[in-house]
C-alpha cells in the first residue's frame, strides 16, 4: 500500500491522471480531485474525491483519522469504542483530524449523538487514536523510480508458463493475452 501511495504521489506531477486499481479503503487517502483516483474493479466503482466524500463522509486527507476512530478489523486497528461510521464522519467532516477535535463536547459546534461520551472516550484514548492514525497513514516516500520504470510492457511468457505449471494454474496461463 505504501508503494502504491508513493508512486501515486511521486508520479502525480508528471502524469495527466493516476488510477489506483484496488478496493482497499486505505488508498482512498491518496485520492486527489479527478487527478488521482481509485478504481474498484470488482465493484465497478471509480472514486474521485467527491466519491470518497460520498462513501465515507470525509475528505481523503481525513481517511487515516476515520480509520483510527472507526477501526479496521482487516488490518488489526481496533478503533475507539463508540465511534461508528456516522458519528465519526460527522465529527471529521467538521474538524478533519483527531488533534483538531475539541476535548470538551460543549465546544463542538456540531450535533452528534452521545457527544459527551465520545469526547470523554477520545480524551481517555487519545494517544491510542494517534497511534492508530499513524498505522493507517500511508507513506509517500517509498523509492519507486519513475513512471517508465514501472510501466507494464508484457508478461515474460516463458517464465510465466513455468510458474503456472509449478502452481498447477493452467487456466491462469490461458488468460494471458
Amino acid at each position: 500500500d505504501d508503494a502504491l501511495a508513493s508512486a501515486a504521489m511521486q508520479f502525480a506531477p508528471t502524469l495527466d491522471q493516476i488510477r489506483i486499481l484496488t478496493p482497499d479503503k486505505y488508498l482512498a487517502q491518496v485520492v486527489r480531485g479527478d487527478w488521482i483516483i481509485q478504481v474498484d474493479r470488482a465493484r465497478g466503482r471509480v472514486y474521485n474525491q467527491a466519491a470518497v466524500v460520498e462513501k465515507f463522509g470525509v475528505l481523503p486527507s481525513s481517511i487515516p483519522d476515520y480509520l483510527a476512530l472507526v477501526g479496521d478489523t482487516a488490518d488489526g486497528i481496533p478503533g475507539i469504542a463508540g465511534f461508528g461510521a456516522k458519528s465519526t464522519a460527522t465529527i471529521l467532516a467538521r474538524y478533519h483530524h483527531i488533534d483538531d477535535i475539541p476535548t470538551d463536547s460543549d465546544d463542538w459546534d456540531i450535533s452528534v449523538r452521545g457527544a459527551r461520551r465520545l469526547a470523554d472516550r477520545l480524551a481517555d484514548e487519545f494517544n491510542d487514536a494517534l497511534l492508530y492514525r499513524d498505522l493507517a497513514t500511508l507513506r509517500g516516500d517509498v523509492p519507486v523510480g519513475t513512471p517508465d520504470d514501472t510501466a507494464y510492457s508484457a508478461a515474460a511468457t516463458k517464465e510465466f508458463a513455468h510458474l503456472c505449471a509449478q502452481l498447477g494454474a493452467s487456466r491462469l496461463l490461458a488468460r494471458l493475452p
